[in-house]
């Protein structure tokens, strides 16, 4: 499998989530899988694409209180992103099998790299599905989930599949506070259960650049992707450009 490796400085919640589907398409399309890292700026609170948000969460405190928001392309709960390296794997579905073993498989590398740098960190036992509810995605871990041994989360995914391939991204947590999603919820929202890596590694290893690096070398050693940080197509670039008004328009954040 031909892959492309990006690492992207911090962008608004709107150009990830277009580039992400644009980087999707492109799996779709051409065959080629990516591994991007990247970054928020502003903070800003996601929706899964099928998340109420409307029924669920508080615009009017959202809006109050200045808290960017998008919807995501893929399914899940509302995540805070802040103080976190983001990670995205855009691929043919065929390189990983079932949504559930592509789960696994990049949780597993996430692992290692994890580990490369000395957090204490392991898959989560496999469990019984749950529906989702309101509140963060890191108010409880699913089964190959990426925790501590005590069950905190450090890692919150979430998945969507399209024509033959796969877009998965997720957060990995340096610091920050899921606390501000359960702030806005409507009606009760079980507390996030998360454990950010400065509190697991020295302030040296929990950077987002020594993160990156460690994903990069771990994907290196498990899936052949390149060393070296690659180049955006044009024709992706181009792509997610045209995706950008979804994302920006507040009428599809609040579509439901």
């Amino acid at each position: 499998m031909r892959w492309i490796l990006l690492v992207d400085q911090a962008a608004d919640g709107a150009h990830n989530m277009a580039l992400d589907q644009a980087l999707l398409e492109f799996a779709e399309r051409a065959g080629v899988a990516t591994l991007r890292v990247y970054a928020w700026e502003p903070a800003t609170l996601s929706f899964g694409r099928n998340e109420p948000a409307t029924r669920r969460y508080d615009r009017a405190a959202i809006e109050r209180l200045g808290m960017a928001a998008v919807r995501r392309p893929t399914g899940g709960r509302a995540v805070w992103h802040d103080d976190e390296v983001t990670y995205a794997v855009a691929a043919p579905a065929a390189g990983f099998g079932s949504l559930r073993e592509a789960y696994r498989a990049i949780h597993a590398l996430l692992v290692e790299a994890l580990l490369s740098l000395g957090a204490p960190v392991l898959l989560a036992a496999d469990r019984p599905a749950v529906g989702v509810g309101a509140g963060a995605c890191f108010a409880s871990a699913a089964g190959g989930e990426v925790v501590t041994a005590g069950g905190a989360k450090v890692v919150g995914s979430a998945q969507v599949r399209g024509e033959g391939a796969f877009l998965q991204h997720g957060s990995i947590i340096l610091g920050g506070a899921q606390e501000r999603v359960a702030a806005v919820t409507l009606g009760a929202a079980d507390p996030p259960n998360v454990v950010g890596l400065r509190t697991i590694l020295p302030p040296e290893r929990a950077t987002r650049e020594a993160v990156a690096q460690a994903i990069a070398q771990a994907a290196a050693r498990r899936w052949n992707v390149p060393a070296e940080p690659g180049t955006l197509p044009d024709d992706v670039r181009r792509a997610a450009a045209a995706l950008l008004p979804r994302y920006r328009d507040p009428t599809w954040t609040w579509r439901r």
